[in-house]
């Protein structure tokens, strides 16, 4: 039996995209949106101007403040910093026996925990399925083809949920590497404020392509020693989600690192660029486990301001050389 009903928790640019291409799978969505203009102007206009502009919304698509009765599926669509207030507000019984796909790609902040982890904490009675790949939000709002990754430890119910989102332009792929799904699309990020970096500041583009691999290196070495799959480095998900946030400045954290790289200061709302608040934990992360991770050192120095991306370079390229892993 398919999953009809579909509520999705957060009405910015991807929360509203998601709901969009649950809509065009043939979904009933509700998007929950706190600002009650914005969910006047879904309902009255079919729009989300504030986000996506006059582009029009399906008519299966109704906004509310709160979870419905009768829902089957949850989309979490808030940055990752948030995830943990916007679960607490639903609360755990709202959640209880519900699959919850989480959508944000970060590590949270000083726990540094992944999503899924911060779900099991608010509302252990959810199980936890991870949407991580190559996607920006107009593209998805406006029907372009996006391909990208459903990770679950269920692979009956991933499959389900696959399908139910599944639609003309929009297709997940079904995953069983929950973890390595989660810190892949968290950390290229970090990597995406590097790139874009060196995009600002000059460098040309061989300098971001061997930073693009080297990346995708020290990615592979870090996921697999927190126990994720060396597989996932190869998919949407890893590849397909690093190439596209280290090329395009539709990307927030390249954008944000190209300002970074004239040395620019934060800009507001950088917050939102989830590579800022999730390079420390990165970096933390690499520590405790023990793995060489200069990218991830030399991004937290960018963001320090202690040196410029030019500096760091120099450095970089002063390292040892050593046979290519």
């Amino acid at each position: 039996m398919p999953l009809e009903r579909v509520a999705v928790i957060g009405a910015g640019a991807w929360g509203t995209a998601l709901a969009q291409a649950a809509a065009m799978a043939g979904r009933y969505v509700s998007l929950v949106a706190r600002n009650e203009a914005v969910i006047a102007e879904i309902n009255a206009r079919r729009t989300n101007s504030a986000y996506l502009g006059a582009l029009q919304l399906s008519d299966r698509i109704s906004a509310a403040p709160a979870l419905a009765e009768g829902t089957e599926l949850v989309i979490l669509a808030v940055p990752a910093q948030a995830s943990r207030k916007a679960l607490t507000g639903l609360g755990a019984s709202a959640l209880e026996g519900l699959p919850v796909v989480l959508s944000a790609k970060g590590l949270e902040t000083g726990t540094l925990l992944r999503q899924s982890e911060i779900l099991a904490q608010c509302a252990p009675g959810a199980r936890a399925y991870v949407l991580s790949g190559p996607s920006f939000a107009h593209d998805v709002a406006a029907g372009r083809p996006t391909a990208v990754t459903l990770a679950g430890s269920d692979r009956e119910e991933t499959e389900t949920i696959a399908a139910a989102l599944a639609g003309p332009s929009f297709r997940p792929y079904a995953a069983d590497d929950l973890l390595g799904v989660e810190l892949v699309g968290a950390l290229k990020n970090v990597y995406a404020l590097a790139c874009g970096a060196v995009e600002g500041a000059g460098l040309g583009a061989s300098a971001r392509a061997a930073l693009i691999a080297r990346a995708y290196a020290e990615l592979g070495r870090l996921v697999v020693a927190a126990g994720g799959s060396a597989q996932t480095l190869g998919g949407l998900a890893g590849l397909g989600d690093l190439t596209l946030s280290c090329t395009s400045a539709q990307s927030r954290n390249y954008s944000q690192g190209m300002a970074l790289g004239r040395d620019e200061p934060l800009r507001p709302g950088g917050a939102l660029a989830e590579g800022v608040a999730t390079a420390p934990v990165a970096q933390a992360m690499a520590r405790r486990l023990g793995v060489d991770a200069p990218l991830v050192d030399a991004v937290n120095l960018l963001l320090d301001r202690d040196v410029s991306i030019t500096q760091i370079l120099s450095g970089l390229m002063a390292r040892p050389l050593k046979r290519e892993d």
